[in-house]
């Protein structure tokens, strides 16, 4: 040891320096030893050149989560010369050697776990120490798992198109919180199943617009971070959404005829207009059935006549005259005839030149 060395060194040099000197001094050299005697015995230690420190990386300074499996390799820089000694701790118990590997070089540790078990959760320390100065550091592993399905599912309700179902959560959850249940369904015809819910956080719930007529069975999962569990529990009874058989309750009523003879609620307007303008004429007629419509000029039947046009249109009736003459001038009816009767409107049209430009 370097201690030890230098203790040597020096009760080495004492005795020379007692060879040295002659009988007389023997005395004087007594009295040295009694005060070194007195004195307590001083240490020498190493000279620190940098002091112990430790640089945890950003993501381990969260809690580092890992899946059942996963492979751990941490590697934690440090610094301090001479070389410091490390120490690896696990909920301050030392490691298990058998399942964690450390290798501790000049400037970093490695901590690596080959297969991670749910057991290597905790909070693992790394302590570097210098002399009597020493530096730690903690990082929280958390190792996790897909969850067991929930205990059990029934089916507790069906009414209508809809079913309500009951289930426990489960009893592992996968070492993390859950995320939800996902819910699903499936018709006894397909045998498929479909989701309807995700992550839905209760334990209870409603699934509704159900086809009437099917047959339905029900799964739940539950969730965590590393996925759905591999097995969910169904539901022992199915769902049947019955086809409610309507009873209607006809009451007794006459029935109302509502035949009725034409009758214009809108009469013809006379008009004036002016030769080579179209002109329109316009009335309403209200009638059951629906009636026929005769337009006449001077009591001569217009049908067929290209010089107008003539359209009925829920019940309102109009007339077109294209361009017209002096010679349209004239008393214009409109009739409408049905089974039940007829009614006519007249109106008077007079078709005056075009005046000449000043």
């Amino acid at each position: 040891m370097e201690t030890a060395t230098t203790l040597e060194a020096a009760s080495c040099s004492q005795r020379q320096v007692e060879a040295a000197a002659g009988p007389g001094d023997a005395e004087g050299t007594q009295v040295s030893h009694l005060q070194d005697a007195a004195r307590p015995s001083r240490q020498l230690l190493p000279c620190i050149e940098e002091y112990p420190k430790i640089w945890l990386p950003r993501a381990l300074r969260q809690t580092y989560i890992r899946k059942v499996g996963d492979t751990v390799n941490l590697l934690i820089p440090f610094q301090g010369k001479p070389k410091p000694q490390t120490t690896w701790t696990h909920n301050g118990s030392a490691l298990d050697n058998s399942r964690v590997s450390v290798r501790s070089g000049e400037q970093d540790s490695i901590l690596f776990i080959r297969e991670a078990q749910r057991a290597d959760s905790g909070c693992y320390q790394l302590c570097v120490q210098l002399g009597g100065l020493q530096a730690t550091a903690t990082i929280n592993i958390l190792v996790i798992e897909k969850p067991g399905p929930p205990q059990s599912i029934k089916l507790v309700d069906v009414w209508g198109s809809n079913a309500t179902l009951e289930w426990t959560p489960p009893q592992d959850t996968g070492n993390t919180a859950l995320l939800g249940y996902t819910v699903q369904k499936a018709d006894k015809k397909s045998g498929l199943w479909f989701t309807v819910l995700e992550r839905y956080h209760c334990t209870s719930c409603v699934i509704s617009d159900l086809i009437v007529g099917n047959s339905y069975a029900f799964r739940v999962f539950a969730e965590n971070q590393c996925g759905l569990s591999e097995t969910a529990p169904v539901t022992a009874d199915l769902a049947h959404i019955q086809k409610a058989a309507p009873v209607y309750k006809t009451k007794g009523f006459a029935q109302r005829d509502l035949s009725e003879a034409p009758t214009f609620t809108q009469p013809l307007a006379d008009c004036t207009t002016i030769t080579g303008y179209d002109t329109q004429l316009f009335c309403s007629v209200r009638a059951s059935p629906k009636p026929k419509i005769i337009w006449l000029k001077n009591k001569m039947d217009l049908q067929g006549n290209p010089k107008y046009r003539a359209l009925s249109q829920l019940g309102i009736c109009s007339l077109e005259i294209r361009k017209p003459s002096p010679f349209d001038g004239g008393i214009y009816t409109c009739k409408a005839i049905n089974a039940l009767g007829e009614a006519s409107v007249d109106c008077r049209v007079d078709v005056k030149g075009s005046q000449p430009m000043g």
